[in-house]
């Protein structure tokens, strides 16, 4: 028997068997039409990303998921990949560049693409890597990346044929315009915040009158593209000036004074100034109203030359401080209100984002939305939580043309050619013939409209295609409903004509310890690597897992592996308690079904019952309650009592007695570390390698899951362990409460009915009881303390086991200590002062406090009234 380390060492263990799992191919999946396919699809993490706890929830579900189909017989699939993030990588890229001095521009786009594909190499597997660390069991021998070969061509494919169907069109739209990134973003891109700013009061003289109109703006520079002022058709206070010009100051520009209904006559002055090229409500007034549109920006955000000399290649917001000086000048600033704005943010550039007029490719919605709606709501893609349906159904029914290009070089290209003489339009998969004679768009995808193909083309044969897909369950954050869940339904029914996978399960959000999201600018983001490095993946697993209910927010902080680890511990001392036995007791599995008594059925029962209830809860997608079973069942039932109940027949003097005991009990750990495995691979995997000798390329990730045998479950079994629990648990409290010294014997008295003599036997031994007497009308003994439990009264006589008039002295004290402090926590909870102005955490703590000592001086009065 090879010798089994007093304590359990991860580092020693994690990379030894991951390595062995990978060299024997466990994860590789190939098409078998004799077994079930369960496919997952990895959310491709960005090149640019960096393992967080965010991964590390979303691949142990995955993991979890993967590993139990697996070991159930299914030919489990886990492709793994890795997307190219456009906007992402290219601005590490660029700045990269920068700092050596290098202009991309000035470079020219092939050699910024050579440097983008050398980065991606150096880089881009960084969070595949970590990922390894976990012990994901993915075959990566299918890792696919958005720019591959294979999918580039899909990509690209599929914009030919919606383009060929009249989905895709090109168009002069209002579009999100980020100014870092100089590229259109979608509204999904933008993060909206709420911004301390001022509400300015601008005062335009109507046209040939000393009158003014007053306009009030919260973005003052986009005054220069000014080109009407809109008020509402049934405010009185503006008829007059319906249909007359005033003069645009600074500009010097006549514009129309108009009506109309989207005007709110309560906001601001009731009068509108109207930017048709730089606001989007602005922009449909513009289009109903003729109105001209003057775009006043460069792409990065600075003025142009639309405006007066003066105000000319100025950074947006020194062009708004400007503006207000030279109206202040003018008197023509009525006043100035603090406003609070919810401002849109670039959520890649991390800047305001400039509603820009733009020319832009689009795809049609419409038509894609419906089909995926449907199937949402007939139940085909299921969403668990199902709360996430009606956001869904509230999205999908407001959709909006997609704005899917970006003005961007890394990425996949438009495959759209303009002739350089006529302008013609060509698109197709290949370059025109006469390439030279055209020019191809400058612009690439959203990395959206690559990764929305994901759950099919990581597939590449038709074989795979059609024997993989539809998968099986998607994992993944509810902050990407739309951007990709959405669309991958989308895709998959227009393309594939089905949906692209059943179940789709929403991850937890992460957050730290009080509540907040976690992030690197906070510092409050551990480096699960490091996590990893102290704790064990097992344990880091295995904590995540049994903190995250489905739908609810993880209150995650490092020290909480403490509880993993914990678990790893308990689950490795009672794998060594057997191996070490196992050196002196035969295991002999033909004695597995002799000598069996009431602790062995209740096991059986119970794993049974666990079993029963585990697939039952990964069935729901209830993980987090599925990792609640197996620890109580584990940590409860199989070490702390079944153990601790077998260890007497361990020592028995019959060696058939021992050995089937002792290989029973190693039968059921083998069971115990299969239902484990998918939570905690490589504890699991190391103890059930040292359960007996296996045969090379053996492992437990490809061993039979355990199937529950209705049979064995007994209730009234359970019911009757359950009871000899219940008395052992409430004698040990006593033992605790009376200072009894574990040495001593008791007298047990019991008012219950008959018990069995093997209860009896149990009893005695675990509660280390001489005596035990029993009887329905049994009455209670002088000096002795009691305990109810259902079904029986607990007496224990103290005489002999402490020193009685001690123990009183010491519960007297004890009594009027508690008393005393009661006395001031009432007096402080009941002062209004207190109460009111204290901190409401605070004020909880005293009424706990006061509700503890209550309990408690409850509980001691009564020791002290038996004593007597």
């Amino acid at each position: 028997m090879t010798e089994i380390p007093k304590a359990y060492n991860p580092s020693s263990v994690e990379d030894k068997w991951y390595s062995y799992w990978l060299d024997k191919n466990i994860f590789h999946s190939e098409v078998d039409k004799e077994k079930e396919p369960y496919t997952i699809v990895i959310p491709p993490p960005n090149i640019t990303g960096m393992l967080t706890m965010g991964h590390i929830l979303n691949n142990t579900l995955q993991d979890i998921m993967i590993r139990t189909k697996r070991m159930q017989g299914y030919n489990a699939c886990w492709v793994p990949g890795t997307d190219h993030a456009s906007i992402a990588t290219e601005t590490k890229v660029t700045n990269f560049l920068a700092e050596q001095g290098i202009d991309k521009h000035q470079i020219g786009r092939e050699e910024f693409l050579k440097h983008c594909i050398t980065w991606k190499e150096k880089y881009g597997g960084i969070i595949i890597q970590q990922l390894k660390k976990l012990g994901v069991s993915c075959d990566w021998e299918r890792e696919r990346f958005t720019l591959d070969e294979h999918y580039y061509h899909k990509v690209v494919e599929t914009f030919v044929q919606l383009f060929n169907e009249g989905k895709i069109y090109r168009g002069y739209r209002m579009v999100n315009w980020d100014p870092a990134s100089k590229s259109a973003i979608s509204d999904e891109e933008v993060i909206f915040r709420k911004v301390e700013g001022s509400l300015w009061y601008f005062k335009y003289p109507v046209e040939g009158t000393d009158k003014f109109i007053t306009v009030a703006t919260t973005r003052p520079e986009t005054m220069l593209g000014d080109t009407g002022i809109a008020v509402n058709p049934s405010d009185e206070r503006y008829q007059e000036f319906i249909g007359k010009n005033v003069i645009l100051p600074l500009v010097g520009r006549k514009i129309p004074v108009f009506a109309d209904e989207y005007v709110d006559p309560a906001f601001g002055t009731g009068a509108v100034k109207v930017t048709p090229a730089h606001d989007v409500n602005d922009y449909a007034m513009g289009h109903r109203h003729n109105l001209e549109l003057i775009n006043i920006f460069h792409p990065n955000a600075v003025t142009n030359d639309n405006v007066p000399e003066e105000f000319r290649n100025l950074e947006r917001y020194t062009a708004r401080k400007l503006v207000v000086k030279k109206m202040e000048e003018l008197g023509l600033v009525e006043k100035i209100d603090k406003y609070e704005n919810n401002v849109g943010y670039s959520e890649r550039g991390g800047v305001p984002i400039e509603p820009y007029l733009s020319e832009q490719w689009f795809m049609k919605m419409d038509e894609l939305a419906k089909p995926a709606l449907e199937v949402v709501r007939e139940n085909k893609v299921k969403f668990h939580p199902d709360h996430w349906t009606k956001t869904y159904e509230h999205w999908m029914t407001n959709i909006t043309d997609w704005c899917i290009s970006r003005q961007l070089w890394w990425g996949h290209r438009i495959p759209v050619w303009y002739h350089k003489d006529t302008n013609e339009i060509y698109c197709n998969v290949n370059p025109p013939a006469d390439v030279q004679n055209w020019r191809q768009d400058e612009d690439v995808l959203d990395t959206w409209a690559s990764s929305w193909l994901w759950a099919h083309d990581v597939f590449k044969t038709d074989e795979e295609r059609n024997y993989y897909y539809p998968t099986s369950t998607l994992v993944t954050g509810p902050d990407i409903i739309f951007f990709w869940v959405a669309r991958m339904i989308m895709a998959g029914m227009h393309l594939m004509k089905d949906v692209p996978f059943r179940d789709v399960y929403f991850t937890s959000i992460i957050r730290d310890s009080q509540g907040r999201k976690m992030s690197k600018s906070l510092g409050n983001s551990p480096d699960p690597l490091e996590v990893i490095s102290e704790y064990g993946a097992d344990a880091l697993r295995f904590t995540v897992i049994y903190l995250a209910p489905l739908g609810q927010d993880v209150l995650f902080s490092t020290d909480k592996c403490e509880f993993g680890r914990n678990f790893s511990n308990k689950i490795w001392n009672a794998g060594r308690f057997l191996l070490m036995n196992a050196e002196s007791i035969p295991v002999d599995k033909n004695l597995a079904d002799s000598n069996i008594d009431l602790v062995d059925k209740w096991i059986s029962s119970r794993f049974n019952s666990t079993l029963k209830e585990l697939n039952k809860a990964m069935d729901k997608f209830e993980i987090n309650n599925a990792s609640k079973l197996i620890y109580s069942f584990i940590w409860n039932d199989f070490c702390d009592w079944y153990i601790e109940l077998s260890k007497n027949k361990f020592y028995s003097d019959n060696e058939d007695i021992k050995s089937a005991a002792l290989t029973r009990a190693m039968m059921m750990f083998e069971n115990l570390l299969k239902i484990v495995h998918p939570f905690m691979p490589f504890i699991s995997e190391e103890l059930w390698q040292l359960l007996e000798k296996r045969n090379d390329g053996e492992t437990i990730s490809t061993s039979n899951y355990p199937l529950v045998d209705d049979k064995l479950i007994d209730e009234n079994t359970e019911a009757e362990m359950t009871f000899l629990q219940d008395i052992i648990t409430a004698v040990r409290a006593i033992r605790g409460e009376m200072n009894i010294p574990p040495s001593k014997h008791l007298k047990l008295y019991l008012k219950t009915s008959l018990l069995s003599s093997e209860l009896v036997d149990f009893i005695k031994k675990l509660a280390r009881a001489e005596e035990i007497h029993f009887a329905e009308d049994l009455i209670k003994p002088e000096k002795s303390v009691s305990s109810i439990i259902k079904g029986c009264e607990i007496f224990i006589p103290l005489e002999g086991l402490i020193d009685i008039e001690t123990e009183k002295n010491r519960l007297l004290k004890e009594i009027q200590r508690i008393e005393g402090g009661l006395i001031g926590v009432t007096k402080k909870l009941g002062n209004e002062n207190f109460v009111k102005n204290a901190p409401p955490d605070v004020v909880e703590k005293e009424k706990q406090k006061q509700a503890d000592w209550e309990a408690n001086l409850s509980k001691l009065k009564e020791i002290f009234e038996n004593l007597k």
